[in-house]
């Protein structure tokens, strides 16, 4: 049996990957960025897909051959440059559910949100609506899942924010009064059981709600991954609700840990009734305290959680630090610059190029890293940049070195900084 997985290399689809290999299927995994090295199991392919963009079912329709069912796990929490939340969560999975009905790929399983119905308050959970819709509209052999809070010990997203808020240092920052409930499933579960349904047809055109039997508070999860993770015994810290909003928005034009979606599904909780997945299913999945007594906790989870506010703090240093150094140079006056410059050998009109022109660069580096654009890239210009700037005026002005404030020492640390943002400065 062959399955297409939408979204495989996320959280819950790399969890779906995993549990269909282990009974023997072949998965083809569709991604925007696939990897350029062959993959490590024949029975693992790759395929390029773009949800932004293929949203014509004509596209879709070569991609099926030799796929018997579908997985689509793919989706994001909030629109991003040149990823139309309509798109991802509507546009583009419809045409695909319409060339499974043309290539005769009946069965067809979607991950959607508890939070997904017509009172929807979010453009998150709107669009996972109309995308269900358009799949229930077909005459596929299709099941709907809607899970509640999902965790283990990957992932992206709420998960990864609910676990940095439990480690954060002495004290849990705790959002609104911690009462909103959820009823956690093991990303492990949740994957067996929709492994379970590609194989069998007996639960068939039905929306269910994956989610775990035991109902847990905001407040008792962050105190139980605290302590999943080693962390001390800490007190809650409250944080007043108006200036979440606010650094919310902010994140939203500048990206960062937090979002007005993630802190809304946050709020508004994700808990319901058990019984009927339990029986649709014909198991209960893991509680929650139980699921984390029974998974081991990796290193990089650890990594992940503490550096997790530490990465937007890291790239508003940087940002500061160059914004700040062009500006500097930009009100710095000319004769000023022109004697620095003197001293590396430039005359007048080349000193006040080259003043303002590396000023102008080091505003645009400030907005680049600020923007997220490209870290890779914005990376080695850093690096480049200073260390030009360190070789230039070591070698003009060797006395800097032994500058009791370090000018030149400390370009260092700027250097580190850099390669240290674009090593975590993606979620996947």
């Amino acid at each position: 049996m062959q399955v297409l997985v939408l979204g495989g290399n996320g959280f819950i689809g790399g969890h779906v990957v995993a549990a269909l290999l282990k009974r023997g299927m072949r998965v083809r995994v569709a991604m925007r960025h696939p990897p350029d090295n062959p993959l490590p199991d024949e029975r693992l392919t790759w395929l390029r897909v773009d949800l932004a963009r293929d949203t014509e079912a004509m596209v879709w329709l070569p991609r099926l051959a030799g796929i018997d069912a579908v997985v689509n796990c793919a989706g994001i929490l909030q629109q991003r440059a040149g990823q139309p939340i309509d798109a991802v969560h509507h546009r583009g999975p419809a045409a695909l559910f319409q060339a499974c009905e043309r290539a005769g790929v009946r069965r067809v399983v979607h991950i959607s949100a508890i939070s997904a119905r017509p009172d929807a308050a979010t453009a998150y959970a709107e669009s996972k609506c109309v995308g269900d819709a358009a799949l229930a509209a077909t005459g596929l052999d299709w099941v709907i899942l809607k899970p509640s809070l999902v965790h283990g010990a990957g992932g992206y997203g709420g998960t990864a924010l609910m676990r940095a808020l439990a480690l954060f240092p002495f004290v849990m920052p705790l959002v609104g009064d911690g009462t909103a409930a959820f009823n956690p499933i093991h990303a492990e579960d949740l994957a067996e059981d929709i492994a379970d349904l590609v194989e069998s047809p007996r639960v068939s055109r039905r929306v269910l709600e994956p989610m775990g039997p035991e109902r847990v508070s905001l407040a008792e999860i962050l105190r139980g991954l605290r302590q999943w993770l080693g962390g001390k015994p800490a007190p809650f810290l409250r944080l007043p609700l108006p200036l979440v909003r606010i650094a919310c928005r902010i994140a939203d034009r500048f990206g960062g840990p937090i979002s007005t979606t993630a802190l809304a599904q946050l709020l508004a909780g994700n808990d319901g009734d058990p019984a009927p997945y339990a029986a649709a299913i014909g198991r209960s999945p893991r509680a929650f305290r139980a699921s984390l007594a029974e998974t081991p906790v990796p290193p990089e989870v650890r990594w992940q959680a503490r550096a997790y506010f530490t990465r937007p703090l890291l790239r508003g240093a940087l940002a500061l630090v160059w914004l700040l150094s062009g500006l500097v140079g930009l009100l710095l006056p000319a004769d000023t610059m022109i004697a620095t410059a003197a001293a590396l050998g430039l005359e007048p009109a080349a000193a006040l190029a080259a003043g303002y022109g590396f000023s102008a660069l080091d505003l645009a580096l400030g907005l680049a890293v600020l923007a997220r654009w490209r870290p890779g890239t914005t990376a080695v210009i850093q690096v480049a940049v200073v260390a030009g700037y360190t070789l230039a005026l070591g070698i003009g002005l060797p006395g800097l070195w032994l500058d009791p404030f370090g000018h030149l020492l400390k370009n260092a640390t700027v250097i580190a900084a850099a390669l240290a943002l674009a090593a975590v400065d993606h979620n996947r």
